[in-house]
């Protein structure tokens, strides 16, 4: 008997009789599955956190812990600019110049472009404010706030192609698809101002990041977070205004009947989070109308300050005008501004391959005095100590030349700078060290998680507990990596 009962076993250790029944009820939960899924269950019950606000996704929420910084914004160099000839100091270089980098070095990825020799930075470095922070002549004006500038000289990045560096850089994967930081800032904090967007981009005028849209995407969240573009040149906001023959009355009841078909279509289908953004979208849009042109129009600022970030002066009137915005919108409670420096691609962008003393001396005459005007009006009016400003590119460049008795150099993610000023940060300082060489970081690295994780410390928000749920798994902007560099923190 014991021996029959026995052979009844399959090798899994259940009866054919336990076997049948646990296949068919198996077939039977598949079904189950299908049929909740069907009917919302799954979007009504599986969050991975607090649920936010489908009526008013953008409406402030607390910090998770308390932080002075209450808006950022991104200055954001498109096409790397050099660590060695900007921030980082490297007075090596002349001892080496004229060397090829040492093969103990591991340089393994040059893009097809020709290794050249070691060469100095090509403007000098000098000393800035009380701290004597090192800041080279492409940044005279940016210069003069060293003792607020955190410089992170150990940066390390994931791609060495613009790309997906830029977009690593901006939601921290080299992979499409993820939300971008300023997303989930204000998926985080929402915005303290209902009639603006929450997040807004303005491109440089010779075009946008070379991987275009996904740099400011919400990926797989609602496109409520997504960043809204400013263009870079005249009216920055275009078809704000309704019909002429359209009053606000009626078009307010135009909307009205909108939203309630809508939301009637949403009860019956919930979990419908992009039936849900395009709703907020039309109720944004129609308070934007009132709000957005003030808040954009530099006629009411003084010809002191218009002079100041050199509007209406070449080369610096379109990045003045766009910093000159982005402070009248942090004013306004808009939480996360992105401003890009170049567009397109190559010499337009930050990509000296060329030269980087052409290169480099136009775009750093483009953005220096703005970028010092921006930091010096924030200060002047009270914000910056609730303002976090974070510089930087998609990685840096090489501290050879691109080929032999050429100008220019390639692209280089194992070592490069970033800074970051205002709310919470400690001013006049080196954070992290590159070799000698300037060529890859040797001391603290901070990979691009690690600047992510940083930025959100310092607006409040922890980002190992800034989660959202997507297919089966809490994500994050730094994923499972990151770390806080306390060493920047005031």
């Amino acid at each position: 008997m014991s021996q029959n009962r026995k052979s009844n076993h399959f090798p899994c250790g259940k009866t054919r009789r336990e076997f049948v029944w646990e296949m068919g009820a198996g077939f039977t939960g598949l079904a189950l599955t299908s049929l909740l899924n069907s009917d919302g269950f799954f979007d009504r019950h599986l969050q991975a956190a607090a649920p936010v606000d489908q009526q008013n996704p953008l409406a402030a929420r607390p910090q998770h812990f308390e932080a002075k910084a209450k808006t950022c914004i991104f200055l954001m160099m498109n096409g790397a600019p050099s660590q060695v000839d900007t921030f980082d100091y490297k007075p090596e270089l002349e001892k080496y110049a004229g060397q090829e980098l040492p093969e103990d070095k591991e340089y393994i990825n040059s893009g097809g472009r020709k290794v050249g020799y070691l060469t100095p930075s090509f403007r000098p470095f000098k000393p800035g404010g009380d701290s004597g922070l090192m800041v080279s002549d492409y940044f005279p004006n940016v210069r003069k706030h060293a003792d607020k500038l955190a410089v992170i000289n150990s940066c390390t990045a994931d791609s060495h192609a613009h790309g997906s560096a830029l977009v690593g850089m901006n939601t921290g994967s080299t992979f499409i698809g993820r939300p971008s930081m300023g997303s989930w800032c204000v998926y985080g904090l929402g915005t303290e101002n209902q009639s603006l967007p929450g997040y807004v981009v303005m491109l440089d005028k010779r075009g946008g990041p070379i991987s275009g849209q996904p740099n400011w995407s919400s990926g797989f969240m609602p496109s409520s977070y997504q960043g809204t573009l400013f263009r870079p040149t005249g009216n920055p906001i275009l078809d704000l205004e309704g019909p002429p023959h359209m009053t606000a009355q009626g078009q307010r009841r135009q909307l009205d009947l909108l939203a309630k078909l809508n939301d009637k279509h949403l009860r019956e289908r919930p979990g419908g989070n992009e039936l849900a953004s395009r709703i907020n979208s039309y109720e944004l849009a129609f308070r934007m109308q009132s709000e957005a042109p003030e808040a954009v129009d530099l006629s009411k600022e003084t010809q002191q300050t218009l002079d100041m970030y050199g509007v209406g002066t070449a080369p610096t009137d379109e990045f003045g005008r766009n910093c000159l915005i982005a402070r009248r919108l942090v004013e306004r409670g808009v939480r996360f501004i992105q401003l890009y420096s170049g567009g397109g691609h190559l010499e337009e962008t930050w990509d000296a391959h060329e030269s980087v003393e052409k290169n480099h001396g136009g775009h750093g005459a483009e953005v220096d005095q703005p970028i010092w005007a921006l930091l010096q009006d924030l200060e002047t009016r009270g914000l910056l100590d609730s303002t976090l400003i974070l510089w930087g590119g998609e990685f840096g460049r090489m501290p050879f030349t691109e080929g032999k008795n050429a100008p220019g150099r390639n692209h280089n993610p194992y070592g490069f700078s970033m800074w970051l000023a205002g709310a919470g940060v400690q001013g006049g300082m080196n954070y992290g060290k590159t070799d000698e060489f300037g060529f890859q970081a040797v001391e603290d690295e901070a990979h691009v998680h690690d600047i992510h994780a940083t930025v959100l410390h310092l607006m409040g928000l922890d980002h190992e507990q800034l989660t959202y749920f997507h297919q089966g798994r809490e994500e994050s902007l730094t994923d499972v990596h990151g770390r806080v560099l306390n060493g920047v923190i005031a």
